[in-house]
């Protein structure tokens, strides 16, 4: 469910438990519509108020919002309907100014009778039909993120939606990419009172335009060609932008660590991971572009080689893509080795051009993994990280609150990357359009001290090239 922009007519909403458990603040962003809440959501509710889950912790802060709410209100009060707070508003900044409802009596709920089953799900159902009835003039809508309970509502003439109030974006399409391809008349339309300097070996171009007013601070813009102009924006002041030459990182006397850019996407990768006045990274892209390998080759160089961080951290959501193998013995970097499989394999790309055998591979592979180490999210909370290079893999799989919580754990001189793919999201009811990562490319996009990029082309292998394709 969208909320409503048009001043149309009030509406009724009848919520799932879903909703609330995925939104607590739910039930201020339907301007000024009314909300009824089935007996039976309170009942769900308290079912999974215990726990240390992210769902149990909103359910506790929608009872307090309830509570609140409520504050010592009679039953004459609440059969009138609570107002609810003209202060509180939605991603759009309107007030809330529609009432509160509760199921506060017995309804004939008009199911078929050839409905199985006497579950939650057909309680609230039973709940929607009898407002349909009673009020056959106001447009009642059910509104939940479960595609089975909408799809039963819309087969019993219930009107039901899903909860959009969530979405960072409409169209996870319409995501910032982080670079912006060059036309053919640039130059031309661009260049005419172009200015152009030097400073400490870094090349500057000022240019004036109609592109530039489009342009975000620390994206990259860059002509089709193979050998092209690449640069990045370092600042717009209205048709007015400033623009960096980006370091070429293909060749390999100009590499990383030892590792080199594959394709542009990569390089420009590389420029945001190596840049220190940029603090916030991410990278988005699909299995075998490279995420993992640059970040760390990045990681290390700036770690051992140039002492800018005193470490790096590795942390990652601990979902599986199978079955639960069961309880880890060990430390909690033991029990996070299972789950860190991307970050031994790197390893073991970056050393593998080491001389002195296999001995001295070994050897510093023991020195790496001194200076890199494996944390829980779980113990997230509460931290400060000073001066530490910050990797979070399958960031996806976060959602926005958890995001902000981690990103806000970093202390001065750190730097935080976030990797990621939205097309693999294990999470219950998060999407492309409300995953924590989606959240932050999009509000952080054009600060100047972030840089995002999306990786397209996959470099793993032909076998794993050919596989991404056919199936």
């Amino acid at each position: 469910m969208t909320p409503s922009r048009d001043g149309g007519a009030r509406r009724v909403f009848v919520l799932d438990t879903n909703v609330l458990m995925h939104d607590p603040a739910a039930i201020f962003r339907f301007e000024e519509h009314d909300i009824y809440i089935p007996m039976s959501v309170l009942e769900e509710l308290d079912s999974h108020k215990t726990g240390l889950s992210e769902a149990s912790r909103n359910v506790r802060q929608v009872s307090r919002f309830l509570d609140e709410l409520m504050g010592g209100a009679g039953k004459a009060e609440i059969d009138r309907g609570i107002p609810l707070p003209a202060g509180r508003s939605g991603p759009d900044k309107r007030p809330s100014s529609g009432r509160l409802f509760f199921q506060t009596g017995h309804f004939d709920t008009g199911l078929p009778e050839s409905l199985p089953g006497h579950g939650g799900d057909n309680s609230i159902l039973g709940y929607a039909l009898a407002l349909q009835r009673e009020t056959p003039s106001t447009p009642v809508t059910l509104v939940s993120k479960d595609i089975n309970l909408r799809i039963k509502a819309s087969i019993l003439g219930v009107h039901a939606e899903d909860y959009y109030s969530d979405r960072t974006i409409e169209d996870a399409d319409l995501l910032f990419s982080g670079m912006g391809e060059l036309p053919g008349d640039f130059w031309d339309t661009h260049g005419g009172d172009m200015e152009s300097w030097q400073e400490q070996a870094r090349t500057f171009y000022r240019l004036r335009g109609p592109l530039a007013q489009q342009w975000k601070i620390n994206q990259f813009v860059f002509e089709p060609q193979e050998d092209g102009f690449e640069a990045i924006v370092r600042a717009v002041e209205g048709d007015t932008a400033t623009l960096e030459l980006t370091q070429d990182y293909r060749s390999g006397r100009h590499g990383v660590w030892g590792i080199s850019a594959r394709n542009r996407e990569q390089n420009l990768a590389l420029n945001l991971l190596l840049d220190p006045e940029i603090d916030f990274v991410t990278i988005l892209g699909p299995a075998g572009t490279g995420k993992t390998l640059l970040t760390l080759a990045a990681g290390l160089s700036q770690t051992l080689d140039l002492n800018r961080f005193s470490e790096i951290l590795m942390t990652r959501v601990t979902i599986p893509l199978g079955e639960d193998i069961g309880f880890l013995p060990g430390t909690e970097e033991e029990k996070m080795e299972p789950w860190m499989g991307a970050l031994m394999d790197n390893l073991e790309v970056l050393t593998r051009g080491q001389d002195g055998g296999s001995w001295g591979r070994a050897a510093t592979q023991d020195l790496l993994r001194s200076r890199i180490k494996i944390r829980s999210l779980n113990f997230m909370r509460g931290r400060t990280f000073l001066s530490r290079y910050l990797i979070l893999d399958e960031a996806q799989n976060l959602t926005p609150k958890q995001m902000k919580a981690l990103v806000t754990r970093a202390g001065p001189g750190t730097k935080l990357v976030c990797l990621g793919n939205i097309a693999q999201i294990d999470t219950p009811y998060l999407t492309e359009t409300t995953s924590g990562l989606t959240y932050v490319v999009n509000r952080f996009a054009g600060w100047p001290h972030s840089g995002h990029i999306t990786l397209v082309r996959g470099e793993r292998s032909r076998l794993a090239d050919y596989a991404s394709e056919a199936l």
